[in-house]
C-alpha cells in the first residue's frame, strides 16, 4: 500500500516539474459527477448511482492532474478515492474538448482497502462563462483479495474553472 501511494505521488511531481514554466498561471476546477457504477466480480454483478466531487489543476490549456472522491451504492457502499493525469485535444473551431485520464485509485469498503487502476475518457462542453459539463466513462480493474473486481461507470459532471 505505501508503494502505491509513493509511486502515485511520484508521478504527480513529475507532472507538476514537467510542465512548462511558461504555464505559471494555472486554471484549476473544482467540481462534482453523479452517474450510474457498475462492480462486476465472481461471475456477478452489481448496480448502483455514484455521486461525489472533484478537483483538477490545468497545465499548458491540454494537460491536468485531478483528484476524485466517489460514494457509491452497491452493497457496502464502496468508496473511491481516485487520481489521474488528464489529456485535453484541441479540435480547430470547437469548444469542446474531448479528453482521456488514466489513473490510479483507492476503494473503501468491507475487507480493505483495495488498489485499483482507471481509464477513462469524455468531453468537456462549455456552458457558460468558466462553466464545464463534463460527460464521461471510467472503467477498471481494482485489485481485491482473491479477487480482481472490474468496474465501469457512466457519469455527468459539472465543472467550475477559475
Amino acid at each position: 500500500m505505501k508503494k502505491a501511494t509513493l509511486v502515485l505521488l511520484l508521478v504527480l511531481l513529475a507532472l507538476l516539474i514537467t510542465a512548462p514554466a511558461a504555464d505559471a498561471q494555472s486554471k484549476f476546477r473544482v467540481g462534482g459527477q453523479i452517474g450510474l457504477s457498475v462492480a462486476s466480480a465472481g461471475g456477478g454483478s452489481s448496480a448502483g448511482f455514484q455521486i461525489g466531487p472533484m478537483f483538477e489543476a490545468l497545465f499548458a490549456k491540454t494537460w491536468a492532474v485531478g483528484t476524485e472522491f466517489n460514494i457509491n451504492t452497491q452493497p457496502g457502499t464502496p468508496v473511491e478515492w481516485a487520481t489521474y493525469a488528464k489529456y485535453y485535444f484541441g479540435i480547430s473551431g470547437s469548444k469542446v474538448k474531448p479528453f482521456v485520464d488514466a489513473g490510479v485509485n483507492l476503494w473503501f469498503y468491507t475487507g480493505g482497502p483495495y488498489f485499483g487502476l482507471r481509464f477513462g475518457g469524455g468531453a468537456s462542453i462549455p456552458v457558460a462563462r468558466n462553466l464545464y459539463v463534463d460527460p464521461d466513462m471510467v472503467l477498471g480493474p481494482v485489485f481485491a483479495t482473491g479477487t480482481t473486481v472490474f468496474y465501469f461507470a457512466f457519469r455527468g459532471g459539472i465543472r467550475y474553472e477559475f
